[in-house]
């Protein structure tokens, strides 16, 4: 009488192994385009969002003061710089645009920016919060050598863009937003 015995092996065989590879790389193709995508929208985003909060703080000053931000000087600071337009945005103001660094009946208006000027979210000029003054008819745009910039900002309009030659996930130039 024999007996018969059959082993039972443990492990893969060499097919399956081959079909979880390529069940891998079909996710892999599929996944990586996406997560490379979603890095350039945060940048994207961060411009956007930046950008709206810049200009609803100037809207705002506008609307309580009848003239932009660093048109005016602000009893400190000459007028078109960008010290009287930090000054006005983030302390108390007067009707006047006078700053004050506590609020009292004459300075009620503000602060309209809480942390400051928020820092440019792209390159070239990435993490920089500094702002370049242009006035006129200049529309805001990429200064290059404005190094210590990221953004321009115009007082006489109330324009603000973002101070980046570089181009978003739509190639729309960064600073045309």
């Amino acid at each position: 009488m024999t007996v018969s015995r059959t082993r039972h092996r443990s492990g893969f065989t060499l097919v399956e192994m081959i079909i979880v590879v390529v069940i891998v790389g079909i996710l892999a193709a599929i996944a990586i385009p996406r997560l490379s995508r979603g890095a350039s929208g945060a940048s994207d985003s961060g411009v956007r969002g930046n950008l709206a909060v810049l200009r609803n703080a100037i809207e705002l000053y506008y609307y309580e003061h009848g003239e932009y931000p660093g048109k005016n000087g602000d009893g400190t600071n000459a007028a078109g710089t960008q010290a009287a337009l930090v000054a006005q945005l983030t302390k108390y103001t007067d009707a006047d645009g006078v700053v004050s660094d506590t609020r009292t009946d004459v300075y009620r208006y503000g602060p309209y920016l809480r942390k400051g000027v928020p820092p440019c979210p792209v390159s070239p000029r990435l993490g920089k919060n500094g702002v370049e003054m242009v006035t006129g008819a200049t529309v805001p745009a990429y200064t290059a050598s404005a190094a210590d910039a990221g953004w321009v900002y115009n007082s006489d309009t109330g324009d603000i863009c973002v101070n980046s030659s570089e181009t978003d996930s739509d190639s729309v130039q960064y600073d045309a937003y």
